[in-house]
C-alpha cells in the first residue's frame, strides 16, 4: 500500500501543484438590416400549466442508501475486488463512501501514450477521490430523460467517437472536454461543511472532474433521478477506446449491483439514445452477469466487510439522506414570479429562498463603455429560454420530447449576469454553459493574448506563439475574432481538421502522441496547479484545499478573474456584441451540441430584437472568417456555430440560423 507522501509521484503534476495557484447552416451576415425574433412557440400545456413536467420530488432515505452500499458491498466480495463506494444524490452531495477492508487506498490515471506523461496523466489519488467522481458523473450526466453512465462519457470524451480501432479517422467525440468540469476549484460549485440552509445545496464540485472510467451508474427511485453509485476498485482510473467489444468489467457489476431496486428505466438508458447515427453506450454489466442475488444486510457488513470513512472536502464517516432534486434545500429550485415570469424557469438558490444569481447588469463599466443592462440580460435569458422550449431533445427519450438545458450570462469580466435552467436539464450543464460563456468571451476579447501570455505556468504561456503561428496571425487573441465555442474547439483537438489522422494537432491542443482525456492542451494546462491542490488536500498530504476560483490567470477584478471555473470546449456558446464591442457571452448546455449552439446563437439574436443594440458577433468579426492553410496546401475553415436542420416542434422550419 502507498503512503501518503508517495501519493503524487508524477513530477510535472507535482511541479503544477506547486503553483498553487460554423457556421450556422452556412449563415454569415448579421450586421445589417433589422433583427426578427424566431416565431412564437405554439405549446402544449404540461400538467403544471407550463410546457414541461418538473420532476416529482424524491430522494435516497439514510436505509435507501445503505441499502444500495450493502448490495454493492456483497457483490465486491462475491469477486474477490474489496472497494471503495460512493452514493450521491442529483446534485452532487456525498451520502456515504464505504471502504472495504483490504480496498486499494489509491488509483492512478492513464498515462501518455508516449510515456511523457504531463497534467492529470499517471497521477495516483485517493481512490475515494474515484469513486465520488464516478458517482457524481451518473448523477449529472442523466435526467428523467436520459440515463448516462461513467461508460456513456468514456465514449463521448475521446479523439474519436466513436472510439475503436476502427473509427480512427472520425471527428471527436461530441463532448470533448466536458471531463475538465465541475471541476474542485470552480467558483460555481457549491463544497461540503457549509452551515445552516446551505449545507447541502448544489451543485456541488466533484475531486476530479467528470469520470470516463466505467463503475459509474445514476440512480432512480420509482423512475426519477435521485442520485448516483461510484465504485473504484481496480486501481486503474481511465477510460474505454475500444467500444466494439464487451467488457468484463468488475467495477461496473459491482456498481450495477447496487443500483438493484433503483435501476435507471430501460427506456432511457445511453443505449437507446443515437448521436450522428451511432448509439450510446451505457453498461457492459448485466444482471445476468452477477455474483449476487440482492437483499444484503448493511448492518451485517458495516465493521465486517469494511467501514464508511471520512473524506476531506466531501463527507463524514455516516450516512445521510439525499435531498429532492427542485426543494429549496437541494439549491435548485423552481423560479418565483419576481425572478421569471415563465413558470417553467428553474433557478439556483442558496438554501434560505434566495436566487444565487439574480439577473444584473454588467460589472465591467470601467473597461466597456456600454455594458450588457439588466434588461439585456433579462431578454437574452428568457428569449434564450424560448428557443430551448421550441426545440427537439437530441438526448432525451420519448423522442419528441423537448431540449433542456441550462443557460448562462456573462460580462467580459466573466461576472456572472443570470441564469436560467428548465426543471429536469442535466445537473452538469450549469457548471458547463457557464464555462461556455466564458470561454466565448474570453477568447473574445481584446485582453486574451495577454492574460494568457502572463499566466504563472510557462505551459500555459506556450499556447500564444502556437496559436499565432498556427493562424499565422501575430495578433490573434487581440479581440479582432469573435470566437464561439466551436471555433475554439476547431482548434484544441489533438488533429485538425478534426479527426483527420496524419493531420497536425490544432494549436491549443496536446499533439496526439501525448494526449488522452487527461491531457488535453490549454484547458487542462489552465487548472492542473488548482487540481493538484486539491488532491493533496484530500489525501491528507496538505491542509490547504484549492481557493474557489481556477486557473492563474490575472485578476481582473479584486479577487476575480476571467476564467474562475476552467474552459469548455465543445460547442454551445457565442459571445454577446453592441454593435462591433463585445460586452459578454452567452453559454448554453445539457442537450445535444447542435441544440446547444443554436439555442446560444439564436438567443443572443432575439435578445437583440427584443431590446435593440445588442446581439450575435458582426457576420465580419466571426471566426469563420478564418481560413487555415496547412502544410499540404489544403485550406480549412474554421466552423462558429451548427444548427440543426429542422428542430423545432412546432414548425418545420429549415436552416433555421441562416442569414443571421
Amino acid at each position: 500500500m502507498q503512503t501518503r507522501s508517495s501519493l503524487f509521484r508524477s513530477t510535472a503534476f507535482a511541479a503544477l501543484g506547486a503553483l498553487l495557484l460554423a457556421s450556422c447552416g452556412g449563415g454569415g451576415g448579421g450586421s445589417g438590416g433589422t433583427p426578427t425574433p424566431s416565431p412564437a412557440p405554439t405549446p402544449t400545456p404540461a400538467p403544471t400549466g407550463g410546457l414541461y413536467t418538473p420532476p416529482a420530488a424524491a430522494s435516497l432515505s439514510v436505509a435507501e442508501v445503505q441499502q444500495i452500499l450493502a448490495n454493492a458491498i456483497a457483490e465486491a466480495q462475491a469477486r474477490s475486488l474489496p472497494s471503495m463506494i460512493a452514493v450521491t444524490d442529483r446534485v452532487g452531495n456525498v451520502l456515504a463512501v464505504f471502504r472495504m477492508n483490504g480496498a486499494r487506498a489509491t488509483a492512478t490515471t492513464s498515462a501518455a501514450p508516449n510515456g511523457a506523461s504531463i497534467d492529470a496523466q499517471n497521477v495516483t489519488f485517493p481512490a475515494e477521490a474515484g469513486a465520488i467522481a464516478k458517482a457524481i458523473t451518473g448523477a449529472y450526466l442523466s435526467s428523467g430523460g436520459n440515463a448516462f453512465s461513467t461508460r456513456t462519457a468514456s465514449q463521448i470524451v475521446q479523439e474519436h467517437f466513436p472510439p475503436a480501432p476502427t473509427t480512427v479517422g472520425l471527428e471527436s467525440g461530441p463532448l470533448f472536454g466536458v471531463q475538465f468540469s465541475q471541476l474542485p476549484c470552480s467558483d460555481f460549485a457549491s463544497r461540503f461543511g457549509a452551515a445552516g440552509a446551505a449545507a447541502l445545496i448544489g451543485p456541488k464540485r466533484s475531486p476530479l472532474g467528470l469520470a470516463a472510467d466505467p463503475g459509474g451508474l445514476p440512480l432512480y427511485k420509482n423512475g426519477v433521478l435521485v442520485g448516483g453509485i461510484g465504485v473504484m476498485g481496480d486501481g486503474d482510473y481511465g477510460s474505454d477506446p475500444n467500444i466494439l467489444d464487451i467488457d468484463n468489467d468488475a467495477e461496473e457489476l459491482i456498481a450495477l449491483a447496487g443500483t438493484r431496486g433503483f435501476e435507471a428505466p430501460a427506456s432511457i438508458t445511453a443505449d437507446k439514445i443515437t448521436v450522428d447515427g451511432t448509439s450510446l453506450r451505457f453498461s457492459d454489466a448485466t444482471y445476468a452477469g452477477l455474483m449476487t442475488g440482492g437483499g444484503a444486510s448493511f448492518a451485517s457488513l458495516n465493521g465486517s466487510a469494511g467501514s464508511l470513512i471520512a473524506v476531506t472536502g466531501y463527507a463524514n464517516a455516516a450516512v445521510i439522506a439525499g435531498t429532492a432534486y427542485g426543494s429549496e434545500a437541494s439549491g435548485v429550485r423552481p423560479s418565483m414570479p419576481s425572478e421569471f415570469s415563465n413558470r417553467d424557469a428553474f433557478v439556483l438558490t442558496n438554501g434560505s429562498g434566495a436566487n444565487r444569481f439574480p439577473i444584473r447588469s454588467g460589472t465591467d463599466g470601467a473597461s466597456n463603455s456600454a455594458p450588457l443592462t439588466a434588461a439585456e440580460v433579462r431578454a437574452l435569458l428568457e428569449e434564450a429560454f424560448g428557443v430551448m422550449s421550441r426545440a427537439r431533445a437530441q438526448i432525451r427519450r420519448p423522442l419528441d420530447s423537448r431540449a433542456q438545458v441550462t443557460i448562462s450570462i456573462v460580462d467580459t469580466h466573466g461576472e456572472i449576469l443570470g441564469i436560467v435552467r428548465s426543471p429536469d436539464a442535466p445537473i452538469f450543464g450549469a457548471d458547463v454553459s457557464l464555462q461556455k460563456a466564458r470561454t466565448a468571451t474570453f477568447f473574445s476579447a481584446a485582453q486574451a493574448g495577454a492574460e494568457l501570455s502572463a499566466n504563472a505556468s510557462a505551459d500555459v504561456r506556450q499556447f500564444v506563439p502556437a496559436l499565432r503561428s498556427f493562424l499565422n496571425d501575430p495578433s490573434a487573441l487581440t479581440g479582432k475574432v469573435a470566437f464561439a465555442d466551436r471555433s475554439g474547439g476547431n482548434l484544441s483537438r489533438p488533429y485538425f481538421p478534426d479527426g483527420e489522422v496524419g493531420r497536425p494537432h490544432g494549436p491549443l491542443s496536446r499533439p496526439i502522441a501525448q494526449f488522452n482525456p487527461f491531457s488535453t492542451g490549454l484547458q487542462s494546462a489552465l487548472i492542473i496547479g488548482n487540481l493538484g491542490q486539491h488532491l493533496a488536500y484530500v489525501s491528507g498530504a496538505s491542509a490547504t484545499d484549492t481557493p474557489q476560483r481556477c486557473t492563474t490567470l490575472p485578476d481582473v477584478a479584486p479577487g476575480h478573474n476571467r476564467l474562475q471555473n476552467g474552459i469548455q470546449i465543445f460547442p454551445g456558446s457565442v459571445p454577446i456584441y453592441r454593435g462591433n464591442r463585445l460586452v459578454g457571452g452567452i453559454g448554453v448546455s445539457g442537450d445535444g451540441i447542435d441544440q446547444d449552439d443554436m439555442i446560444s446563437f439564436l438567443g443572443a439574436h432575439n435578445g437583440g430584437a427584443r431590446t435593440g443594440g445588442i446581439g450575435n458577433a458582426p457576420g465580419e468579426l466571426r471566426a469563420d472568417r478564418i481560413v487555415v492553410r496547412l502544410q499540404d496546401g489544403a485550406t480549412v475553415r474554421l466552423r462558429y456555430i451548427s444548427c440543426p436542420f429542422a428542430p423545432f416542434l412546432d414548425t418545420a422550419q429549415q436552416n433555421v440560423c441562416d442569414g443571421l
